[in-house]
């Protein structure tokens, strides 16, 4: 006998325990299907942990507007929820001459998308802010900041629980099929599963349009190609001179080998860029021979020998090496046809940011 639930989220990380918490306070009926044996053990724990301010994605994109509605809800949520948080700010530098066309872009990127206290600063007042710097002009973004990501994980999962969502641990998606109002949905790991469900929200990051496949009746052609885009990351054993995050003008697949800061006040660098095939988070130490030149045009003091591996994350894209970063795919039944079904595609930076908007998005897509 199978048993029946209202909705079925694929994905305990920041985005699907974000999800279900929205769908569960909303009077769903909820069970998170998770794969391992804890929350946010993939994307949503190998990352910066910068709340972004939605300075870089194109204007009018579903990035841009979630980022922005994001970043303000997820302050909020964090200051009522006890989160540990730090409104830091970031200054994105130009080094060269060369370098201030791009940044100016940048500038103007920021104020279109509504990040109305970006100040522009020339090389002085940069200085004044951050001494050690190389800067030749800069950006000055005082909403970005850093969050504690698994504590930030811990309280939707406390919401989600107290508002009767369960997890589901060691428990993967393996098929479902569409069923007369519903799926039927298959699990694995140790107690396999067959579960009868009205709603079905896949939020399983990396692996979204490889479990997307899985769904009979969904059409292929509403599935992208996922991509694996590896960066390594490196800690130093030195404490940084900076009060602020420090972000290089981008690079073509990422924002460049950049500074944040973690609530304590030490120093990571990273990430870099690697497309793998697979998911694989051992980090080289010879990667970091590469570091050291990208940081010293920003920071040209960066001790010899200084930097060591912390770890790596994977960022679950959906073009290819080369292309443009794709939009936030939040793809419902206006898209594909099969009601009760959200497949959220291509969730990569900002969705940390941004999930509780991508919540409220997925919940608008299921009830469209």
């Amino acid at each position: 006998m199978a048993e029946t639930i209202e909705t079925i989220v694929i994905g305990a990380g920041v985005v699907g325990l974000a999800t279900a918490r929205r769908l569960a306070e909303a009077g769903q009926e909820v069970i998170i299907l998770e794969r391992e044996n804890a929350i946010g053990s993939g994307v949503s724990s190998r990352n910066s942990e910068v709340i972004h301010a939605g300075i870089y994605y194109p204007t009018g994109s579903v990035k841009a507007k979630a980022c922005l509605a994001g970043r303000d809800a997820l302050y909020a949520y964090c200051a009522a929820h006890g989160v540990p948080h730090a409104r830091t700010g970031k200054l994105i530098v130009a080094t060269t001459p060369e370098q201030v066309p791009q940044l100016e872009a940048i500038y103007r990127q920021g104020l279109a998308n509504g990040v109305s206290d970006l100040e522009w600063l020339d090389a002085p007042a940069a200085l004044a802010l951050e001494p050690a710097l190389r800067v030749h002009a800069a950006i000055l973004s005082p909403s970005t900041g850093i969050v504690d990501s698994h504590g930030l994980m811990l309280a939707y999962q406390g919401d989600a629980e107290a508002a009767g969502a369960m997890i589901a641990f060691n428990t993967p998606f393996m098929t479902a099929r569409v069923i007369d109002g519903g799926f039927e949905v298959a699990t694995g790991g140790p107690e396999p599963m067959t579960i009868i469900c009205r709603n079905l929200v896949n939020a399983a990051a990396l692996a979204a349009p490889i479990l997307a496949r899985r769904i009979a009746g969904l059409g292929h052609e509403h599935i992208p190609q996922a991509y694996f885009c590896k960066g390594s990351y490196y800690s130093i054993s030195t404490r940084v001179p900076f009060s602020r995050l420090i972000y290089p003008v981008p690079e073509q697949a990422g924002l460049g080998v950049h500074l944040t800061l973690d609530l304590a006040g030490c120093g990571r660098f990273g990430p870099d860029t690697e497309w793998v095939e697979s998911e694989n988070y051992d980090v080289d130490p010879r990667r970091a021979d590469s570091f050291y030149a990208a940081i010293r045009t920003y920071w040209p003091d960066l001790p010899d020998n200084a930097l060591a591996p912390a770890y790596s994350g994977i960022r679950p894209k959906i073009t290819p090496p080369g292309a443009p970063a794709a939009d936030f795919v939040i793809s419902g039944p206006a898209q594909h046809g099969v009601p009760g079904l959200v497949n959220l595609f291509g969730i990569e930076s900002p969705g940390l940011t941004a999930s509780l908007a991508v919540a409220d998005l997925a919940a608008e897509a299921l009830a469209a």
